[in-house]
C-alpha cells in the first residue's frame, strides 16, 4: 500500500475495524514512513483530545420504543392496487431499518469488558504474527521497567517470573483505546503471554480475577493498585490462571 492508502485506512486502523492482514500492513507501513508516522500521531491526539473534551449524550429512553412503531407494520388502508405496487419497496425499506436496528442494539449490547477483550486479543495477535513481541527485549526487569516508564505518563509495575515459570521476555508500547499502554511479555515454555497494564481513572476499585475466551485466546483481567492488568495467550485457562496468581504474588 502506499501513503495514500494508508491515511485512507487510519481511521478504521485507530478504530481497530481492520481485518488482521490490513492492519499489520498499516503497522509495517507506519514502521518506516514518517510522514504517515506523524499523521497517525495527530489523529491519535485529536481523538484522545474529542474522548476527553467532548459532550457525550445518552439516548432518550424512548427511542427503541418508537422505532419499533416505526418499522412495524401500518395497515394504512390504501386502495389494493397501490398496495401491491410499492409492497417490495416498502418492505425493503422496512427490512433495511429493522436489520440497522437490530444491529445497534447488538452492538451497544456488547459489554465494555468484551470490546477490551477484543482489542488484546488483536494486539497479542499482531505481536506473535508480526514477530513484534518487544520494543525492549530483556528478562532484567530494571531495563524495562525504566523503558516503558520514560515512554509513558505512568510507571507498570514490572516483575520476572522466572522462578514460577514465566520468564519475562521484554515489554513493548502498544495503542489501546486511543492511547499508548504497557505491554509486558512472558513466556512459558513455547507460549507466549501479553500483559496489557494501564492505569484506572481515579476513585476505581479493585477487582477479582475475571476471564473470557475467543477465537482459541485465553483472557483474564483484573484490577490492583489503581491498574488495570489484561493477559492474553494460547495457554490453556488452567495454565493462565497459574500465571496470574504468580504475577500477583510477586507483585
Amino acid at each position: 500500500m502506499d501513503c495514500s492508502d494508508i491515511r485512507n485506512r487510519l481511521y478504521a486502523y485507530l478504530d481497530q475495524e481492520l481485518e488482521l492482514p490490513s492492519a499489520m500492513e498499516v503497522d509495517r507501513h507506519l514502521a518506516s514512513c514518517e510522514d504517515c508516522k506523524r499523521a497517525y500521531a495527530e489523529q491519535t491526539a485529536l481523538r484522545s483530545a474529542l474522548r476527553s473534551h467532548a459532550t457525550y449524550h445518552n439516548a432518550p429512553s424512548g427511542l427503541a420504543q418508537r422505532i419499533r412503531a416505526r418499522v412495524a407494520p401500518k395497515d394504512e388502508r390504501k386502495p389494493w392496487f397501490r398496495w401491491h405496487q410499492w409492497f417490495p419497496m416498502g418492505a425493503a425499506v422496512a427490512a433495511t431499518a429493522l436489520l440497522s436496528w437490530t444491529a445497534a442494539i447488538q452492538y451497544a449490547s456488547v459489554g465494555e469488558e468484551e470490546l477490551t477483550g477484543e482489542r488484546v486479543i488483536a494486539g497479542h495477535a499482531r505481536s506473535v504474527l508480526t514477530g513484534h513481541l518487544a520494543d525492549v527485549a530483556s528478562s532484567d526487569q530494571h531495563s524495562v521497567k525504566p523503558w516503558l516508564s520514560s515512554r509513558l505518563d505512568y510507571s507498570p509495575p514490572v516483575t520476572d517470573l522466572t522462578g514460577a515459570g514465566f520468564p519475562l521476555v521484554g515489554g513493548r508500547l502498544d495503542y489501546l483505546d486511543q492511547r499508548p499502554v504497557a505491554v509486558l511479555v512472558y513466556r512459558h515454555r513455547e507460549h507466549m503471554i501479553n500483559l496489557f497494564v494501564w492505569p484506572l481513572q481515579e476513585g476505581a476499585r479493585a477487582q477479582a480475577v475475571h476471564s473470557l475466551a475467543k477465537r482459541g485466546y485465553n483472557v483474564l483481567h483484573w484490577q490492583d493498585g489503581g491498574m488495570a492488568f489484561w493477559a492474553v495467550s494460547d495457554l490453556n485457562a488452567a495454565e493462565m490462571r497459574d500465571f496470574a496468581a504468580a504475577y500477583a504474588a510477586a507483585k
